[in-house]
């Protein structure tokens, strides 16, 4: 909940400025300035572009960057310092101080970190932002599958390097060389006709390796990456809202169907002391929720 409205001593103004700044029109605006500030600094980069458009491309970057300065101002006026404790907004201030520093000089670097203002169109975006948290929400779960990799390339690496380092002491002369080429091999990149085949011309048994290293390394290992994403993913988006619905309803079902049970059997105890007027109702509810079960008396309900 946003810090200004669930205050309940927060200025009227407050609270309306904060209810203004979360609207759907505000959004749409900060989305569409993010979008045109992507393209300005994409054609930025070409020195003719500058020359013949600069004289209003670098104008409008600037009052695109101004507005973004406003938006946070008015974001901090709505919800006062508790604003930094929402991670996104930090990520927000970060972006927009990045592009403020004077991309001159020794702050010259910075000049290609502006273009990290297009990356705000994640933290006004809730589908994107799902994306990210559960992205950050997998990585404990890559730590094993990543200890695993990287034990399987430094065991891989060390045979490569005594089967094939002498034939082959630029892609296989030491661990490194190793190693870098058998990354290369599990990305599929000209493993075969770049690696592969010209080691199999001189060690012609060299696929007893290469191919088992492939199905390890490349399909089963980047599954697992894949598996943790979309678990987490799936853990970000929650429960599906019809399995829930579907899970109620029967839940109230089977919560009807023993209330009738229990009115049933305490009529069928009573029976024989009573007229049972009231169990008859019972077993006529029953009847109609399960018509074709028979009773202990040879009646239709279901014997319980």
């Amino acid at each position: 909940m946003n810090e200004s409205m669930s205050h309940p001593t927060a200025p009227t103004w407050r609270l309306k400025l904060a209810e203004l700044m979360d609207s759907t029109p505000v959004q749409r605006i900060i989305t569409a300035l993010i979008l045109i500030n992507a393209a300005i600094l994409g054609l930025l980069t070409s020195a003719d572009i500058v020359r013949e458009w600069g004289w209003l491309l670098l104008p409008v970057d600037i009052f695109i960057l101004t507005a973004f300065v406003i938006e946070l101002a008015l974001r901090f006026a709505a919800r006062g310092i508790g604003l930094l404790r929402d991670p996104w907004a930090v990520f927000d201030c970060l972006v927009v101080g990045i592009a403020l520093v004077p991309a001159s000089g020794p702050f010259s670097v910075l000049r290609a970190l502006r273009v990290l203002r297009v990356l705000r169109l994640v933290s006004i975006n809730p589908s994107m932002r799902k994306v990210v948290q559960a992205l950050l929400a997998s990585l404990p779960g890559m730590g094993s599958i990543v200890m695993l990799m990287a034990l399987l390339f430094y065991v891989a690496a060390v045979m490569a390097t005594q089967l094939f380092g002498q034939s082959f002491p630029e892609w296989f002369g030491n661990i490194g060389a190793s190693l870098y080429t058998l990354f290369q091999i599990m990305t599929l990149e000209s493993w075969s006709m770049g690696i592969v085949r010209p080691v199999m011309e001189e060690q012609p048994l060299a696929w007893v390796f290469f191919v088992p290293y492939i199905l390890i390394a490349t399909f089963m290992m980047l599954n697992l990456f894949i598996a943790v994403i979309v678990n987490a993913m799936q853990d970000a988006q929650g429960p599906d809202p019809e399995v829930e619905a579907r899970a109620v309803r029967e839940q109230m079902i089977l919560d009807e169907l023993k209330g009738y049970v229990q009115s049933w059997r305490r009529c069928a105890a009573s029976r024989e002391r009573s007229a049972g007027s009231g169990c008859c109702v019972a077993r006529a509810d029953v009847q109609q929720i399960v018509p074709h079960a028979p009773l202990n008396d040879g009646s239709h309900a279901p014997a319980w």
